[in-house]
């Protein structure tokens, strides 16, 4: 229907700007949480820890258990008790992650996403794992939650828009990206030594970051090796060059062609 002149026509939307991938998430995030919060009250499917247990990352469910699934369930599973552990998730996920998408694609963010989330996921089970070669038992706390793959997709934005300011509330001054993926960065560090009273995998945050940082550096570290390989190649034949020249400096000249061009 056509409108009237002299009036504007304006759109109202409720998207926030959402991008593609990150509305995906966000939804099949809700969906499980919604889920998660039925089988805890009504006891379905053998009840919530049943749940947590069958879908959660368990390192040793993983790892002798075969569970192979759990590297990647585990990302859609929340708290189910503190429903600030999804808020806040899905939070940064929507401030950093339509950043990325927006210079990405739909595609390609959803395999960064799930590539540093699996990632930590399997970093987390090789530590908690490690010290069964000293004979101690394997670790059977699972960890749940999409930490890891949002703070791979932080990492995205510090490599991306290092000297983007934004507001990170309650602070009232605009920060840089760099400032505050370095500053999660620690915490996720002094939260591995176990410094703080948290239950919150640190492990699998600095997993998330670490995936995430090689990939996006992958290209300059492959370079920085080719180049250093070309440059022992050139020394290792330089070197046989003059070993080659000393040893037959004291030979006779050649003897000359019979023909000339």
């Amino acid at each position: 229907m056509a409108s009237r002149s002299g009036v504007k026509s304006y759109r109202v939307t409720f998207d926030f700007y959402v991008t593609p991938g990150v509305k995906l998430l966000l939804i099949a995030n809700f969906a499980v949480f919604i889920l998660e919060a039925l089988i805890y009250k009504y006891g379905w499917f053998g009840g919530y820890k049943a749940l947590i247990a069958r879908f959660g990352l368990i390192p040793a469910g993983v790892f002798p258990g075969l569970r192979i699934w759990q590297p990647f369930t585990y990302l859609f599973l929340h708290e189910v008790r503190d429903v600030w552990h999804i808020l806040i998730n899905m939070l940064m996920l929507w401030m950093f992650g339509r950043e990325v998408e927006l210079v990405w694609n739909r595609n390609r963010f959803l395999r960064y996403y799930f590539l540093t989330g699996v990632g930590a996921g399997l970093i987390n089970v090789i530590v908690n794992n490690f010290p069964h070669l000293w004979g101690r038992d394997y670790s059977y706390v699972p960890t749940i939650g999409a930490s890891g793959a949002i703070f791979g997709v932080m990492v995205a934005c510090f490599v991306l828009f290092p000297d983007r300011s934004l507001y990170l509330l309650p602070l009232p001054v605009p920060i840089k990206m760099k400032w505050i993926v370095a500053f999660f960065t620690i915490v996720a560090f002094l939260g591995t030594l176990g410094i703080g009273e948290s239950k919150i995998s640190h492990v699998c945050h600095l997993g998330g970051l670490l995936v995430g940082y090689l990939y996006l550096r992958r290209d300059s570290y492959l370079y920085r090796l080719r180049n250093e390989v070309s440059d022992w190649k050139y020394q290792r034949n330089r070197k046989r060059f003059e070993v080659y020249v000393n040893k037959h400096k004291g030979d006779p000249p050649s003897r000359p062609d019979r023909w000339v061009n």
